[in-house]
């Protein structure tokens, strides 16, 4: 079967809670798996770091942000740190930025002078070369926004990008991934009137322009709380979330060639405020998130483009307690997931925990 039509049989709507749930794939204090799982396709490290300790591990650092969910954490290019922005505590709404360096684990609060976007949670963020961190949208107290603002490591400058086209109505809890054609691809969303969004939207960083790539018909119900992303043969998902009156959702469709599909694979139990990082180009690891009962999860799934059924994650030893709102990235070079931060029944967290991914 085609790699196309392999990643169409795969991809998802409905949880099938009476569904038969698929083998774990267990990890051992060796690292190595005890159960079948997709082999890793990543390169190779560029440098040879000490390997970290099997499992999750929470990592206990002098100073580092505040506790905080609805944050961003973002990987920059050069695969070395990664930029932290945003947030809130309750009713505390955090604007700042700080630079997480991977090769000795400490945090670094950065202070760019003016102009920088006001502070957010809900937002999107991602790394543009060329261009530095990206940020879109969020929301603060009654403020939704719509704005992009770009941070460049080499000036320590925040700069407003300005944009003309078919602008994105002023929303949080959106998606956003930079696709192949280099445009930045947002979709869904929510703002103050209650209303929750189907339109997908892609903007144009040389041109400064916006453009409606909502298809005509047959689009993933309206929703918040999501996370999309971009397949290695150019197909835009998007997974989960919140719709009205729903608390979680649990079906997968891809966007392709002009068109949204939704698949019928059994998936994981539905969720919102999941976190989720690419540990492989065709490999997806999905962590916590809230729940269709409102309770917070600590489960981890993989969705693999290459599959037809999600796998859960199961490892020995201890892992991070259930939440929603946490933010995670793949360290290639040290072979593992950062998590940080989220929020449970406990309030807001402000805990880091690393995850050494087996590596035969």
């Amino acid at each position: 079967m085609a790699p196309g039509a392999v990643l169409a049989a795969i991809l998802v709507l409905e949880a099938a809670c009476s569904a038969a749930t698929p083998p774990a794939v267990r990890i051992g204090a060796s690292g190595s798996a005890t159960a079948a799982s997709p082999k890793a396709e990543t390169a190779e490290p560029s440098a040879a770091p000490t390997p970290a300790p099997a499992g999750w591990l929470e990592l206990s650092l002098a100073g580092g942000p505040a506790a905080r969910e609805d944050h961003t954490w973002t990987l920059a290019g050069d695969g070395k740190t990664a930029l932290l922005f945003g947030g809130r505590d309750g009713p505390t709404v955090y604007g700042d930025l700080w630079e997480y360096d991977l090769a000795v684990d400490t945090w670094t609060q950065l202070a760019p002078a003016e102009p920088r976007p006001p502070a957010r949670f809900g937002h999107n963020a991602v790394w543009v070369d060329g261009i530095g961190l990206v940020i879109f949208a969020g929301q603060n107290g009654s403020d939704f926004y719509n704005d992009l603002w770009a941070y460049n490591p080499a000036t320590d400058g925040w700069r407003k990008l300005p944009a003309i086209g078919a602008l994105p109505v002023a929303r949080y809890g959106s998606c956003a991934a930079v696709g192949p054609d280099g445009r930045l691809w947002i979709s869904h969303g929510f703002t103050s009137e209650g209303t929750r969004f189907a339109d997908t939207r892609a903007y144009d960083f040389e041109l400064s322009a916006w453009t409606d790539e909502t298809p005509g018909s047959a689009l993933p119900v309206n929703r918040c709380l999501h996370a999309c992303w971009w397949t290695t043969d150019g197909r835009f998902v998007l997974y989960g979330g919140s719709a009205t009156g729903v608390t979680a959702l649990a079906d997968l469709w891809v966007l392709y060639h002009g068109a949204w599909t939704v698949f019928g694979v059994d998936m994981p139990p539905a969720r919102n405020l999941y976190a989720v990082t690419k540990i492989d180009p065709r490999l997806m690891l999905v962590f916590g998130g809230q729940g269709l009962d409102g309770g917070y999860l600590d489960d981890a799934w993989l969705l693999d483009e290459a599959h037809a059924t999600p796998e859960p994650y199961a490892f020995d030893g201890s892992s991070p307690p259930a939440r929603s709102g946490a933010e995670m990235f793949f360290d290639l070079d040290r072979h593992r997931v950062l998590l940080f931060g989220g929020k449970n029944d406990s309030g807001s967290l402000g805990d880091l925990w690393q995850l050494a991914l087996p590596t035969g």
